[in-house]
């Protein structure tokens, strides 16, 4: 995840009433990044302190948390950015010092790199005994087993289109490139959507692709970007242009558009044809002084079939926790219908559809960026 997907669900949960500043949250950074001194490093033994993504969760959450725990939970929205957490963090990491956080929650990909840099700690599983309710068809292929890391929720990455501003149906990567929609479509600032859609466009397979197996999609979008076939390559712009009609169809996250076609029918996301990406933002203990097992009663309350659907009605993305579709289901109302949404609860069909974007070292990472920039020009 990444900021770009604050602005939509920012509109939907101030419908609900949900503010930013959600529960028991917390100003600030990441305080012990900067100072270096690391007498706070275990915190309180009493409480969590947790970073997440901003406007990632519903209202009660926290606070119940606390009543039934008699944990303090520090909550924390300063994860506006993968990277940007990283260079904050890792040189506390590298030290051996406490970043003052015991739970965070960054994608899967960047999960892996601070695990691989052992920046984080196995996760007790004995104090975790919810996670038997984890659902079994979500793809954890980082961690198969769960020793790291823990899903906290999970979106596609696919394709978003104004069918009153398309004038037609879209269903594949190729529709993008129709010379009919020269100029209207919108990519994503983000690599690894725009090069995996691309990639799986022309047959290759995110999950296990080399740099240069990736050529011809970046040759693909190349010629999209010199044909003038791509109008931007946004983040968090691209909800607002859609509805608008200024991009016909762009790539998007599905958590945005199940939110935006509650006010607008005609917002529609479909996995494309040649398939999607699956992206997790994932619960993960960092190392060094971190209060394990207030960690650990987090993601168990949290995998708590009932709490876990309060969560998933608030954000709209995909729950990783089984059972949650028939706590929506019973709750009657506007909630209830988001039981059937095919975005918040896609089939085994769609499952088999997605793919996650292999973990990449920084030798990799960095020649995929590198690349990637002279396409968007950024």
């Amino acid at each position: 995840m990444t900021s770009a997907r604050l602005f939509p669900r920012r509109r939907f949960l101030q419908g609900l009433g949900v503010a930013a500043g959600v529960g028991a949250l917390t100003p600030g950074l990441l305080a012990g990044c900067s100072s270096g001194d690391d007498s706070s490093a275990g915190g309180s033994p009493n409480e969590v302190r947790i970073s997440n993504w901003p406007l990632y969760i519903d209202r009660d959450t926290v606070p119940d948390f606390e009543r039934q725990t008699g944990i303090r939970a520090v909550y924390t929205e300063d994860i506006d950015d993968n990277r940007t957490f990283y260079e904050r963090v890792e040189p506390n990491l590298a030290a051996g010092k406490s970043i003052d956080r015991d739970l965070v929650t960054p994608t899967n990909w960047m999960a892996v790199r601070m695990r691989d840099a052992g920046y984080l700690q196995r996760l007790p599983a004995e104090l975790i005994p919810n996670a038997k309710h984890l659902n079994p068809d979500i793809q954890m292929p980082w961690d198969p087993a769960g020793e790291w890391m823990l899903p906290w929720t999970s979106g596609i990455t696919g394709i978003a289109y104004n069918r009153d501003a398309a004038g037609r149906d879209i269903g594949s990567f190729r529709d993008l490139l129709d010379p009919a929609f020269r100029g209207r479509i919108g990519m994503l600032t983000e690599m690894r959507d725009t090069v995996g859609l691309a990639l799986l466009a022309v047959g290759r397979d995110p999950q296990s692709v080399s740099f240069d197996d990736a050529a011809p999609a970046f040759d693909l979008l190349t010629q999209a970007k010199e044909q003038g076939q791509i109008a931007e390559f946004t983040g968090n712009e691209y909800p607002d242009k859609l509805a608008s009609g200024r991009f016909a169809a762009c790539m998007a996250w599905s958590g945005d558009v199940a939110q935006m076609s509650l006010e607008n029918p005609a917002i529609r996301f479909v996995i494309p044809e040649e398939g999607g990406l699956l992206y997790s933002d994932v619960m993960c203990i960092p190392a060094f002084g971190a209060n394990t097992a207030t960690a650990a009663a987090w993601i168990n309350y949290v995998y708590d079939p009932v709490v876990a659907a309060r969560i998933a009605a608030a954000i709209n993305y995909i729950s990783p926790v089984a059972g949650v579709r028939e706590v929506l289901a019973g709750m009657g109302g506007e909630t209830a219908r988001l039981a059937d949404s095919p975005l918040m609860f896609p089939d085994p069909a769609a499952l088999s559809r997605l793919r996650v974007f292999r973990a990449l070292s920084e030798g990799d990472e960095a020649r995929f960026d590198q690349r990637f920039a002279l396409i968007t020009g950024e």
